[in-house]
């Protein structure tokens, strides 16, 4: 008796996309490890050269914005740490900043302190996750590793401050949630006394390694003209040699009482990029150490900006400020119509600017090339879609 035959239609194989040109068609994305997110790119290749790479966003859109309309001033920053979800406390304090000045509130000076040290942590637990992935791209997974500990040093600090690991809630219009608990700051003075010296041994290992910089030097070449031209920022602009970093040229809060400075490439490659983020690590840890010191000049408690109601109605008008977050100029832009809700919000986000400049940084380079360039730029695809 024969065996009954298999009636079952196999999968049709996909047939690859080929252009008028002899191009092929590459989908990458958006569910892949190498787009560092929800990314798609729709990749045109001559062989393995990239002749035009065009990033299709929207994958993670929430719609912050629009649901900014139907929230309080307050149940909003919940929302905002929903936005670089790597760098939670820099979208609450963008936000917090314009609430603050269209409603005219006056933070208290230890709560600008506060601010500084954990943004200041925040940037390098955001450093970390564009540093590590840099050498994971080019295959050095154990850099990865090493900077992912750090990572998780600041984000023990974070737990201890607020309960939360990655959505804090912490920075709040009008100042933080809850003061610095005990033992908090010398568990903090613990961290950067040893974190230099661990970026100082990434820079050794991983950016002295000739696998890595022949990966990563002359890839995704930015010059300082297009960086202005395209509206980038952070350090994307500053590997490009771009003295430009928002603390120093138009500072805010209480940076200006600090002294650290601001490190710049020269060529403007994915390996300048990714070395300034070590050396900006570092410079934080100089600013947080500073803040510190200057603590013990203020009452501790001092947190919020006295008689803060529990709903905020800011008087009618707009208001915007920005910041310097991990990865550029993140602004917020607010339209107040006397209610206590926003009429409207706007998000000017960093991370959104910067990913468009990868048709322009990946043209005539390798496919494995422009996975290296993506990193470079160090998107966030909850700031990028929103």
């Amino acid at each position: 008796m024969t065996e009954p035959r298999d009636t079952a239609v196999a999968p049709e194989t996909p047939v690859p996309v080929v252009d008028d040109n002899g191009h092929l068609i590459v989908n990458i994305g958006p569910s892949h490890p190498s787009t560092h997110g929800v990314c798609r790119v729709l990749v045109e290749l001559d062989g393995e050269i990239v002749v035009k790479a065009e990033p299709i966003i929207g994958h993670l859109h929430r719609g912050i914005e629009k649901m900014a309309e139907n929230r309080t001033y307050l149940q909003v920053v919940p929302l905002t740490d929903r936005l670089d979800y790597v760098g939670s406390m820099y979208a609450n304090w963008a936000y917090c900043r314009a609430v603050e000045r269209l409603a005219g509130i006056r933070v208290p000076e230890r709560a600008e302190y506060i601010r500084v040290i954990v943004c200041e942590l925040q940037r390098i637990a955001s450093h970390m996750m564009a540093i590590g992935p840099a050498g994971a791209d080019t295959g050095a997974t154990s850099a990865f590793m090493y900077t992912f500990w750090q990572r998780e040093m600041v984000v023990d600090l974070f737990e201890a401050l607020c309960g939360a690991r990655l959505t804090y809630n912490y920075v709040r219009p009008g100042g933080v949630a809850s003061d610095l608990p005990d033992g908090w700051i010398e568990r903090c003075r613990a961290f950067i006394a040893q974190h230099p010296a661990a970026m100082l041994e990434i820079d050794r290992f991983l950016f002295g390694n000739v696998i890595f910089r022949a990966r990563t030097k002359g890839i995704g070449v930015l010059d300082a003209a297009d960086a202005v031209a395209w509206g980038a920022t952070g350090p994307v602009a500053r590997g490009s040699g771009m003295s430009w970093d928002l603390r120093r040229d138009d500072p805010y809060s209480v940076y200006p009482r600090f002294d650290f400075d601001v490190p710049v490439g020269s060529r403007g490659d994915a390996y300048d990029r990714a070395r300034v983020r070590v050396y900006e690590a570092v410079e934080s840890c100089r600013i947080i150490g500073q803040a510190l010191d200057g603590l013990a000049e203020f009452k501790p408690g001092d947190i919020m900006a006295e008689a803060m109601p529990r709903l905020l109605a800011p008087p009618p008008g707009d208001a915007y400020d920005h910041i310097e977050s991990a990865r550029g100029s993140l602004g917020v832009y607010l339209v107040s119509d006397g209610s206590v809700r926003p009429y409207r919000m706007k998000v000017r986000s960093p991370a959104f600017c910067n990913l468009a400049l990868l048709p322009l940084l990946a043209e005539g380079h390798t496919l494995s090339d422009l996975v290296v360039i993506l990193g470079s730029l160090d998107p966030v695809f909850g700031e990028v879609d929103r």
